[in-house]
This record gives C-alpha cells, structure tokens and sequence, in this order.
C-alpha cells in the first residue's frame, strides 16, 4: 500500500448548496508537500473507502492543501463520509499525484468548469493568474446557488478571466460551447473538468470544431455506466511467472487477480484515477476507462484492471 501522511482538520465551510470544503494541515505542524495545478490527493477514510479529491488552493502554499465535496445522493461512501467531519478531526492521506497537469508550452488556456469540477480549474486559474499567463475561464452551474467559490474568484486577480454560466436563467448567460472554444489555433490548450455529460459535450465540440487530442486534457470524477450484460469470461497471464488466472463474467481482473494472491493498488475502482494502470505485453484489451486517451488507448500496450477487460482471449500483463 502507498504511505500515507496524517492531517488534521482546521476547518471546514459550506461553499455553496451541498458543497463543503476542508482545509487540511499537517498533524505535526510541519510544511506539507509541494503541489502543482490539477493535483489531487487520495483520501483514506475510516469505513474502508479511498477516494481522490483535487487540491483547489493556490500552488506554492505549502502550510495547507484545500478540497471541496459535493455530497452525492448516488454516493458509495465517500462524499456521505467526508461531509460527517468536522474540524478538528484527523485523516490520512496521500502526498499529492498530478494527472491533469498544465501544458507549459500553452500560450492561451481554455478553463472549463462544471459544477464540482471547478476544484482543479480553480487551482489551475490561480497557478495562470501568479505567472501572468494568459486564460479564460467558464464555469457551468445549474443555480447560483450551487456554484461554490463564486465569492473567492469575484475577489480574485483573474475575476475579468472568468465566465459564470447557469443552467437556470437567461439563456444569454448560458454557454456556448462551440463559440466559447472555437476553431484550433497553434499553442492554445483546452482543460475541462466536471460531470461526464459535461466534459463530454465540451471535449465532443472541440474535436467536432478539429481540435487535437493532445490539446485536449480532462479529468473526470466518475465513469459513464457500462452495460456489462454481455460480458464473457477471459484469461489473464502474468508474465513473472507464467500463471494463467481466469477472469469470469461478473469478475473484475483486479478482484481475479487478488483470488489468485495477486495484489495490483487501486483507489477508485472506476478507471478515473489510474492508480492501477498495468502494462500489457500480450492480447487486445477491451478499454472502459476515463484515464487514458483515446489515442493511448488504441496502443493497447496498457489498460485500468478495475474496470477494463479484454477483446482477445487472453491478456499477458507485466506483473
């Protein structure tokens, strides 16, 4: 298991509807590790449950990291669990891991927010205001109500960067994605976070508009539903030793390989964090994650054992 390090609650607040953030510091009172925009850290709670939640404070703070929560009514445990703590309270997290990384060659960022998913784009908009970059922000709520932070960024240097869109209201203020994004122009990166309908109508609209994928960066909280009705059972084979381990219909490889004694780190049993990307040497996998690229996925030299499965009969995998 990755190490973890003990953090104490300063204190919590009620960001908007349903929305609570919690500021962590160190238990020991000492500097906490560096971050970067879009990092996120993984949370380990007392009923069992590890879940990832961005960092949304402005890089280069190092004597506290911020998160914010949406309470899910859909929840397995994370959101309903965070939202019983209270300030003062300790918790054991992971040093910081960044997947949604801002491009440093960018000469323009496109910042695109919805709901939840201002956590990172805040952060990022923070990390682009300290350097001067140039950016633009729009962030997709359904209600005033229900968009946190919105006090924080009317104060903020970049306020005349950002863009308020809600689902409720003129539709004036609504966005226009195919607008707001645009044709592709040489140095100009897109960024989105947010609910998967969201972030998949956004990143559907820039490549209908030819935007390249690897202009294109995305971090989703959560999967799409898979309709596993047609499932059929595969074969794994680790390449250490030879051992071929069958995977069954209604079986994750994760959970077949850990029937067998083999343990693969995982977190969010979703494909959205990648903490369990495993390389394949051998076979096609059948990808169902939110973690890759499409164009990594097509190289099918690794997939996300959580979720994923296989096209072909049989997968070597570099365990």
């Amino acid at each position: 298991m990755n190490s973890t390090r003990l953090v104490r609650i300063a204190q919590t607040a009620v960001e908007a509807v349903d929305i609570c953030s919690f500021e962590l510091v160190a238990a020991d009172g000492q500097a906490l590790p560096p971050f970067s925009a879009g990092s996120h850290i993984d949370v380990h709670l007392d009923n069992g449950v590890v879940r990832q939640y961005s960092l949304c404070n402005a890089p280069g703070e190092s004597h506290r990291y911020q998160i914010a929560v949406l309470k899910d009514a859909q929840s397995r445990g994370g959101s309903v669990a965070m939202h019983a703590l209270e300030a003062g309270q300790s918790l054991n997290i992971s040093d910081p891991k960044n997947h949604f990384a801002l491009d440093k060659s960018a000469q323009h960022s496109l910042l695109f927010a919805g709901g939840i998913g201002i956590t990172p784009i805040l952060c990022m908009a923070e990390r682009l205001s300290h350097l001067g970059a140039s950016f633009e922000m729009h962030y997709c709520t359904r209600s005033a109500e229900r968009t946190a932070f919105v006090d924080r960024i009317r104060a903020s240097a970049f306020a005349d960067n950002v863009h308020l869109h809600h689902d409720e209201g003129a539709g004036a203020q609504k966005l226009d994605a195919q607008a707001a994004i645009g044709a592709p122009r040489d140095g100009i990166h897109l960024y989105v976070c947010g609910p998967t309908g969201y972030m998949d109508w956004v990143l559907n609209t820039a490549r209908e508009l030819g935007w390249p994928d690897e202009r294109l960066h995305r971090e989703y909280f959560a999967a799409a539903p898979i309709d596993t009705s047609q499932d059929g059972s595969f074969e794994v084979q680790i390449a250490s030793t030879g051992a071929v381990i069958r995977v069954a219909a209604e079986q994750s490889v994760v959970a077949a390989l850990s029937e067998a004694g083999i343990e693969v780190q995982m977190s969010c049993e979703q494909g959205v964090c990648g903490t369990c990307l495993t390389r394949v040497l051998e076979g096609t996998p059948a990808h169902r994650d939110m973690f890759l690229t499409p164009r990594e996925q097509a190289r099918g030299d690794q997939f996300l054992p959580c979720c994923s499965r296989a096209e072909s009969a049989r997968l070597v995998l570099d365990l």
